[in-house]
């Protein structure tokens, strides 16, 4: 049975979580530079005998700088939680980034989070971490306090992958760019978009291929198209194959992207219903068709080549 990890939204935790090894971090997608460092916490964890705690922000600090930034998500928290629970974590404090917490000054985000709320002993963080107003502070500052507030700063070196460092810009790049094998690899899993379905025109199901439809909120987009998929449903572990349309659906003159899901040989009412929906790869690009036949004979070809 997996423990429940513990949510916090603010640094008022309780004493037994208190001298814990705090990991700070977006972790979007919890890709593989970030499992590196949590499979590091996880060997101090049973050394020291202490908790793991993690520190993440909502919205992503760059989100919130920058306001016209509405698709940038890999992962939602639900499923950063999900991923978490791999790495034996005790609790998560999942700051709501504002205005107010932005302008804290570096020295009293050391001194008045992690050393009198927290009590922190160890420090995850990576090389490009940066803190405070105006993003002073950084690792070189946090090593700077290290013997004052009685804390230890460990920063693994980056991971690379066919020399390219592993970060959760490379893998919206790629994402972008429809090599989502590319993205998967970086992730050392498929990527996934999580959601509740929406009724719609119920166009796939007059031509032959019923969908369900899928909002994409403020996840990443990638390479508008057709994707072979797996999909879930709700809490199921049963992977279901399919095809996946993301795009504007130019052939019925539609203006906002849409993922629609074709799950093959299902029946049934998936309405209001969350889907985990895997990318597995990428079939081909979003295009116009001259007529619904020539759209129905293109999706029989895309789902010969997703089986």
């Amino acid at each position: 049975m997996v423990k429940l990890i513990k949510k916090y939204k603010d640094f008022k935790i309780s004493y037994s979580d208190q001298n814990a090894i705090i990991l700070i971090g977006n972790f979007d997608g919890l890709h593989l530079g970030h499992q590196k460092l949590f499979t590091l916490a996880k060997k101090y964890k049973k050394k020291k005998s202490l908790k793991i705690g993690v520190i993440t922000f909502d919205p992503i600090p760059k989100m919130f700088f920058n306001k016209n930034i509405k698709n940038y998500r890999i992962s939602n928290f639900n499923q950063k939680i999900d991923y978490l629970n791999k790495y034996n974590i005790d609790f998560v404090i999942n700051k709501k980034f504002n205005k107010k917490f932005s302008k804290i000054n570096y020295y009293k985000f050391i001194k008045n989070i992690l050393y009198k709320k927290l009590k922190a002993k160890y420090i995850f963080v990576s090389n490009n971490f940066r803190f405070g107003n105006k993003r002073e502070g950084n690792v070189y500052l946090l090593k700077n306090f290290e013997k004052k507030f009685n804390y230890k700063i460990i920063n693994p070196k980056p991971l690379k992958k066919n020399f390219k460092v592993v970060s959760s810009s490379l893998i919206r790049k790629y994402l972008s760019q429809g090599k989502v094998g590319l993205a998967n690899k970086c992730l050392n899993r498929n990527w996934a978009i999580q959601g509740i379905v929406e009724s719609g025109r119920k166009m796939g199901k007059k031509i032959g291929f019923p969908t369900c439809n899928i909002s994409l909120r403020n996840y990443v987009i990638p390479m508008l198209g057709v994707y072979k998929v797996r999909v879930f449903i709700g809490k199921n572990k049963k992977a279901l194959k399919g095809i996946a349309n993301l795009g504007y659906r130019p052939t019925f003159n539609q203006k906002k992207i849409l993922l629609e899901v074709n799950i093959f040989n299902f029946s049934g009412n998936l309405y209001n219903k969350k889907l985990t929906v895997e990318f597995v790869n990428f079939i081909r690009g979003e295009k116009k068709f001259r007529s619904i036949d020539q759209l129905r004979e293109q999706i029989q070809r895309d789902i010969k080549k997703a089986n």
